[in-house]
């Protein structure tokens, strides 16, 4: 099931399709388009202007995400593809140190304390596991036997 934030962005991307050239057009697979079609809303009235750019009009981001996603797979260059991979090797780079790093590991806990969320802290002690007679005394013979 698609939710609705997608079937809208998928409306609106087959919205801002029918202004690309045909050449364009078709470098999309064909399974993509039937895609976006089956699960497009059908009741969004988005209305693309060609002449105002996508930030400049009501373009989810789902959308803008698509048709980005769109350009660099099927209608970039070389060149262009080179360039949005680093940048976003560099974007995942800066997740990664900002998702991992030491200094804000225990930041969402110091967070939810403030907060006053329901934060549980539970003690764990160490239980000393003691072995029966019965079981040390197997253990010795079976260590004489073993040698």
């Amino acid at each position: 099931m698609v939710s609705t934030e997608y079937k809208i962005a998928y409306r609106e991307v087959l919205e801002i399709l029918k202004y690309i050239s045909k050449e364009e057009y078709n470098k999309i697979p064909p399974d993509m388009i039937k895609m976006f079609k089956l699960n497009a809303s059908s009741e969004n009235n988005f209305k693309y202007n060609p002449n105002k750019t996508l930030q400049e009009q009501n373009v989810s981001e789902i959308a803008r995400t698509l048709i980005a996603i769109l350009f660099r797979d099927y209608w970039a260059s070389k060149e262009q593809k080179e360039k949005i991979s680093s940048v976003q090797n560099i974007e995942r780079e800066k997740h990664k140190q900002e998702r991992y790093n030491p200094d804000n590991l225990f930041k969402n806990t110091k967070q939810n304390e403030i907060k006053g969320e329901n934060v549980h802290n539970e003690n764990v002690s160490m239980i000393e596991y003691k072995e029966s007679l019965l079981k040390r005394f197997l253990n010795k013979i079976k260590r004489l036997f073993g040698k």
